[in-house]
């Protein structure tokens, strides 16, 4: 794989991470959704004027995009486990943006994630 390819695998990884910490920021501003017959119009309106959330789904847009174009470039079974990248960037932005907990259990499930993605753009 070269560094072209996996820029646009990398780039649709982190914008589909990003995305999540969009939608959770989102999510955290409106508070716990609990959905009835009665309110699930107005807590769809209320998600889709969040701009967090506008801002997530537009992300994923995006990076499907840019994925489509990287999967074009390379196995889908090495690209597909390229997205456990996403784990990582999400934990640490969870961590750094939300305030959620990074235990040792965690970093050490990341480095896991990290050899084995080694590994595999090795292969």
């Amino acid at each position: 794989m070269n560094i072209g390819t996996f820029g646009f695998l990398f780039a649709g990884i982190c914008l589909n991470a990003i995305a999540q910490l969009l939608l959770k920021a989102g999510a955290n501003a409106v508070g716990a959704i609990h959905l009835t017959a009665g309110n699930w119009f107005a807590t769809g309106v209320k998600l889709a004027t969040q701009l967090p959330i506008l801002g997530g789904l537009s992300c994923y847009v995006i990076s499907v995009l840019v994925w489509i174009i990287g999967l074009s470039r390379v196995d889908v079974t090495i690209a597909y486990p390229l997205l456990s990248l996403g784990y990582i960037i999400n934990a640490i932005g969870a961590w750094y943006f939300l305030g959620e907990v990074m235990s040792a259990q965690r970093v050490l499930a990341i480095a896991v994630i990290i050899v084995g993605v080694a590994l595999l753009t090795r292969s």
